[in-house]
């Protein structure tokens, strides 16, 4: 997916998202670590994309908390 896609979903999407990004990339190595993975680039996608989605979700944080106080 591309960050725009990621940028649309709420955070709760996104969470989920993440889960779901994280079992694969768990099942990708098992299928690698037993030489059954047909396509090792799939491992750098995944991983590329759980990176995308934890950075989209930490600036959702940082720009909750700057918010925050500013209205205090």
């Amino acid at each position: 997916m591309k960050n725009k896609e990621f940028r649309e979903m709420t955070t709760a999407e996104l969470q989920n998202k993440l889960k779901e990004l994280k079992s694969e990339h768990f099942n990708l190595r098992f299928s690698h670590a037993t030489g059954q993975l047909s396509n090792p680039m799939m491992l750098n996608t995944v991983k590329k994309d759980i990176a995308r989605v934890m950075t989209i979700l930490r600036e959702r944080e940082l720009d909750a908390a700057k918010n925050n106080k500013e209205t205090q």
